[in-house]
């Protein structure tokens, strides 16, 4: 590749070259335009002069682009200058997990928060669709202030092959396979070693070797040979961690084990869940395990809080108490009015501060509920059975509030300051967060799980009030025009078992 030092891509000036890689070699350059710095990867011309492979390599860089996840790396842009094609990213500072490891590897405190980062960064992927195959300690960086980024989306794979493009594998001697399915020996998958097309659960194949390094220091499964590496992938298990020095919870390594399982069927099947069981392992133990930060400056967040200051004295001490025996409400026992029941009140929380609007799973074994403990609402998610509660919006720093379970216990609406505000939903270990609704409060999902419906405004803690008129709306949860109900004044709604009626609060004269 030509000397590039000195010359204007776009709008790009190149400055050094500071890497290289498979696909190409990247260079910080700076940004004339927004005045700043960015790293540049220029495609090698075996790359770049091969259109099938440009096109899907320009196409994946889009669809990773939109992801704007803070576990992985921002893509800025793409283009061609005078036959040299390249992608833009963010800049980072710090060094590769690689580098980071100890040769007796780390403690598993360190390895757990590193994890389930980079769990959450995959779960994001997989939620637009796109899988990585190529997860190893070289493709993910850890910056000098100990956030997370999964690298090098370049070999990433779509869910659907795209014009009629084939899911085949060759081995190359240099410890890679090449093909549609790409990735390095000693961390792919045996699908992904059979030539079989990779999904979701490969990746996470593929972060149980890195979990397995990071604590042991030694890879689980690389040997001296390509053969011998994949004879080890395909029918060896890897060495206890159990059997080095270092004392790990039993939870962890069950973890990396179902992880590191041959069929793909037997591991976490999503990353979300993955990241939520580290996320559980570490808390368990009393080490905080933290979401990657951000340092975005919440908008509009200060409508709760302002809330919170005019009703601290109330609210003081107050802490969710669920019913232990909420079978009270199962449809047996409502049609069954003649016996009084005996009620057992069992406290679930105990976050210090104000903790309010829980919602149940639907199989009971979780409620979802908001805390305002660190000064600004977040979203906790906890086992009716424990009490270690597990932050799911950690990364904003808005206000997070009113969760609701959807139907099937998958996914969570939520009403949020952030951006503006407005109703938001993600997946159910916090992943995959999307905007439903530019305004609005107080979720309620219908019971097939595609609507929800909301009110334009907030009820007041004391006095129960609420300002202006507060509207009514339905909208499709993923996608579609929202529909305003009737005219009236209404709050809180909530809708009914068969999804023909919604329960609403509303005022008559001076009441509510």
């Amino acid at each position: 590749m030509r000397d590039l030092i000195g010359r204007t891509l776009g709008h790009y000036r190149i400055v050094e070259k500071i890497g290289a890689g498979g696909m190409g070699e990247v260079f910080r350059a700076h940004d004339d335009r927004l005045d700043r710095d960015v790293a540049i990867k220029v495609l090698h011309a075996s790359v770049a002069q091969d259109a099938g492979r440009l096109a899907r390599f320009e196409r994946e860089a889009k669809a990773v682009a939109k992801l704007d996840h803070p576990n992985i790396l921002a893509i800025h842009d793409f283009g061609t200058d005078e036959g040299v094609t390249y992608a833009v990213t963010e800049l980072l500072d710090g060094q590769k997990l690689k580098q980071s490891i100890p040769a007796s590897g780390m403690s598993w405190q360190k390895a757990v928060e590193m994890g389930a980062a980079i769990a959450v960064g995959l779960a994001a992927a997989h939620g637009k669709g796109i899988v990585h195959r190529d997860l190893k300690p070289e493709n993910v960086f850890v910056t000098s202030d100990g956030r997370i980024k999964v690298l090098d989306f370049g070999l990433a794979q779509m869910k659907e092959p795209v014009d009629g493009e084939a899911d085949t594998a060759t081995l190359t001697p240099a410890g890679t396979v090449a093909g549609t399915v790409m990735g390095t020996m000693g961390y792919m998958s045996p699908e992904q070693l059979r030539g079989e097309q990779a999904d979701a659960r490969s990746d996470i194949f593929s972060l149980g070797c890195v979990l397995y390094e990071m604590l042991s220091g030694e890879a689980a499964f690389l040997r001296d040979s390509t053969a011998e590496t994949s004879v080890a992938i395909l029918k060896e298990e890897p060495l206890s961690l159990s059997d080095s020095a270092m004392t790990l919870p039993s939870d962890l390594e069950r973890a990396i084990r179902r992880c590191l399982e041959k069929r793909r069927e037997a591991r976490f099947q999503s990353a979300a869940d993955l990241a939520f069981n580290l996320r559980s392992i570490g808390t368990g133990s009393g080490v905080p395990v933290m979401a990657t930060p951000t340092n975005g400056t919440p908008v509009g967040a200060g409508s709760i809080k302002s809330v919170i200051r005019r009703y601290a004295l109330i609210a003081s001490g107050f802490v969710i108490a669920l019913v232990a025996s909420w079978l009270l409400w199962n449809s047996e026992l409502l049609r069954s009015r003649t016996v009084p029941v005996g009620v057992r009140f069992a406290q679930v929380t105990a976050l210090p501060g104000v903790e309010q609007f829980p919602s149940l799973s639907p199989d009971g074994q979780w409620v979802a509920y908001s805390a305002a403990g660190s000064g600004d609402f977040d979203i906790y998610l906890q086992s009716t059975s424990g009490r270690t509660p597990i932050c799911l919006t950690e990364d904003s720093t808005a206000d997070d509030d009113q969760p609701a379970f959807s139907p099937n216990g998958q996914r969570i609406a939520f009403r949020s300051s952030r951006e503006g505000g407005g109703i938001f939903v993600m997946g159910r270990t916090g992943e995959a967060v999307r905007r439903v609704t530019r305004d609005g409060f107080n979720p309620s999902w219908s019971p097939d799980g595609t609507m929800l419906a909301y009110a334009t405004e907030r009820v007041g803690l004391m006095p129960l009030n609420w300002e202006g008129v507060s509207e009514l709306w339905v909208v499709p949860v993923d996608g579609g025009e929202a529909r305003r109900l009737g005219a009236g004044d209404g709050v809180m709604p909530h809708w009914s078992p068969h999804g023909h009626r919604i329960v609403f609060q509303t005022r008559l004269g001076t009441n509510a």
